[in-house]
């Protein structure tokens, strides 16, 4: 697309930016303030690149504001380069399929897109900063939900070996607990020169699996030691509410961000967690129904907290049976 060009005697325009992101390019718009489009330009994502985006859409005029698509995941570090030059920048959500399908679809319409809805400051939120403790516990967690999928994975493997096991070995290992079997697989001793035979190539697997949940297990310890350390370091007083464990902890702070200032109120953090009813009204009925949105992992940690105050927390206990 052709860029409008501004001559030396026009004031100067308020221009506001919009960055469809991926993950080796990001393609921006420029608009002015009344909606005109001024021209689209793709960027590689590297801080050359960066810096070459912001200069361009700097170069029609006063940069305003910036709309960023995915400033949790591809758009993460154009956010935090941007948010350092002091620029302004929104979260954008995407847009809905319904106008998706009616306008069509590409990098440039993405990008006007995210402009449009910067400058109509529609469906747009605060983004995270991610430079903190927050970040870093985000990251601690991402590796310790992936050690427990894996002590999981394995736990699940050597079950569905069993069941095709020789008799004898199937026979010692069916009934046993989860923790004794998998202390007992982890000691067993195939006979290695034997490995082309059924019983001892299981074996062999069987160990194996078991190793490798114990070294989960220990990533795991070692971990969860490190996050409620850093737990302790951004919110101390969090562990000690009914309820609230180390995990909770985690994420809820994750959830909130680095700055939670961000979140306006209660029934803000109560719609991102997907905790806020949504209205479902019609004509005379008048009713809510249970959103289905929003995070989901924080939605599950206020749901353990619920379940935890029911059972030992007398004031939970109180309302409950106020309400009911």
């Amino acid at each position: 697309m052709s860029t409008i060009a501004r001559t030396n005697t026009e004031p100067e325009l308020d221009i506001t930016g919009g960055v469809d992101t991926h993950r080796d390019t990001h393609t921006a718009a420029a608009i002015d303030q009344a909606g005109r489009m001024l021209g689209h330009q793709t960027f590689p994502t590297t801080r050359a690149g960066y810096a070459a985006l912001l200069a361009w859409l700097r170069s029609f005029g006063l940069l305003v504001l910036v709309g960023v698509e995915g400033t949790g995941s591809y758009g993460s570090g154009l956010t935090s380069y941007l948010t350092r030059e002091g620029v302004t920048v929104v979260e954008i959500d995407r847009p809905n399929r319904k106008t998706r399908r009616s306008a069509g679809k590409s990098d440039p319409l993405d990008a006007e897109a995210a402009a449009r809805a910067a400058l109509g400051r529609a469906r747009t939120g605060t983004p995270k900063t991610r430079d903190g403790h927050v970040e870093a516990l985000r990251n601690l967690r991402i590796a310790r939900n992936s050690a427990i999928s894996q002590r999981a994975g394995c736990a699940r493997t050597i079950k569905s070996l069993i069941v095709t096991a020789p008799h004898d070995l199937r026979d010692r290992l069916r009934a046993l607990t989860t923790t004794r079997l998998i202390q007992t697989c982890h000691n067993l001793r195939p006979d290695t020169q034997q490995i082309g035979t059924p019983e001892q190539a299981i074996k062999t697997a069987l160990r194996s699996l078991a190793r490798r949940h114990a070294t989960a297990q220990d990533e795991i310890t070692e971990l969860d030691q490190l996050i409620t350390g850093l737990i302790k370091t951004i919110n101390a007083e969090l562990l000690h509410r009914t309820g609230v464990g180390p995990d909770v902890a985690g994420q809820l702070l994750v959830t909130a961000g680095e700055n939670p200032e961000r979140l306006h109120s209660e029934g803000a953090f109560a719609m991102l967690c997907g905790a806020a009813p949504i209205p479902a009204s019609s004509g005379q009925t008048h009713r809510h129904r249970l959103n289905r949105g929003g995070d989901r992992q924080a939605n599950k940690a206020l749901y353990v907290i619920v379940i935890s105050r029911l059972r030992h927390d007398p004031r939970t206990q109180a309302y409950a049976a106020k309400r009911t």
